[in-house]
């Protein structure tokens, strides 16, 4: 089905939807790889009303896929099937500073933006966020940290939308948070979120953001086109250093490449398919499990399918 077919499927809801619906939407235009195939159908709903009408209207069998920011995502090169919903800065964008030392964010909304209003509020305990790439739904999907802290440690509540185009309010305790997971049900699509801060000293907090903003740029490749981290670290080790010890430091697969500054990121160098660092990684992995016994997990999702004839299986060499 085209995206022009997914548009007319809608059928006469179609006309109630206040959101901007793009047919065959360049993802790679938005992903931090600068790789992958097309969406289908592209969705940015005006506001969670809109996402709810949307998702009611739209035939059951459409394959649905929320992306944020598109820092923490590889795109593969044959595309996404259905339909990608991403929330809007001006739907999904607002932070709010509530009774209670307690702040109400947008899912839309970078979590960099989220520690700075935090700091300019002079609310502490949220500082974290100035190191994680990416925007405040992903974080909630995969309980983002970074710097000692995880958004289960101050995430009160949740909004989202189902499938069925049902609004929820999801705990923390109900998103059953692990190590860089949560065990939400999968159909959920986040629209907003209230974290519970303490009161700080705006300085002392801004001094602590700048610290992490001077520790991400000495160490990690910020400049680069990447995806941030790209395996999880296992119990009781840094993916870094079993990628190091496995002598992947460097290593490149066409235009893929293992950063030289820090060895849980892969970088696009300029030419690199989606492919390529898919490979790469898979490469990386395989090198790991042979000099360590480790199955590295991607921290990274990835998404989409491949074009025709192309597949990459887990622990592959080049």
């Amino acid at each position: 089905m085209s995206g022009s077919d997914l548009f007319e499927a809608l059928g006469r809801a179609g006309a109630d939807i206040r959101g901007v619906l793009q047919p065959d939407f360049r993802l790679a235009d938005i992903a931090w790889f600068r790789v992958g195939g097309p969406a289908e159908l592209m969705f940015q709903p005006a506001d969670e009303a809109d996402l709810a009408t949307f998702l009611a209207a739209l035939p059951a069998d459409v394959p649905v896929l929320p992306i944020g920011l598109g820092s923490n995502l590889l795109i593969r090169d044959g595309g996404v099937e259905g339909v990608v919903i991403r929330l809007s800065a001006r739907g999904f964008g607002k932070i709010t500073v509530e009774d209670g030392h307690r702040i109400r964010v947008g899912a839309a909304v970078p979590d960099v933006r989220l520690a700075r209003s935090a700091v300019d509020a002079g609310l502490a305990g949220l500082a974290f966020y100035r190191g994680i790439p990416g925007g405040i739904g992903g974080a909630l999907r995969m309980n983002a940290g970074a710097y000692g802290g995880e958004t289960k440690d101050r995430l009160i509540e949740a909004r989202a939308v189902d499938r069925e185009g049902n609004v929820h309010v999801l705990s923390n305790a109900d998103f059953g948070y692990a190590y860089r997971h949560s065990s939400a049900a999968a159909d959920l699509i986040f629209t907003e979120a209230l974290y519970q801060a303490e009161p700080g000293e705006s300085e002392e907090i801004r001094a602590e953001m700048n610290k992490i903003t001077e520790s991400r740029e000495a160490t990690q490749p910020v400049k680069s086109r990447t995806g941030g981290s790209t395996f999880k670290n296992p119990p009781n080790g840094k993916a870094w250093q079993l990628v190091d010890q496995a002598g992947c430091r460097g290593l490149t697969i066409g235009g893929a490449q293992v950063s030289e500054m820090h060895c849980n990121f892969l970088i696009n160098t300029g030419e690199a398919t989606a492919a390529d660092l898919e490979r790469l990684g898979e490469t990386v992995r395989a090198r790991v499990l042979a000099t360590s016994g480790v199955r590295l997990d991607w921290e990274i999702k990835r998404i989409g399918t491949w074009p025709q004839g192309v597949t990459i299986p887990e622990f592959t060499e080049s």
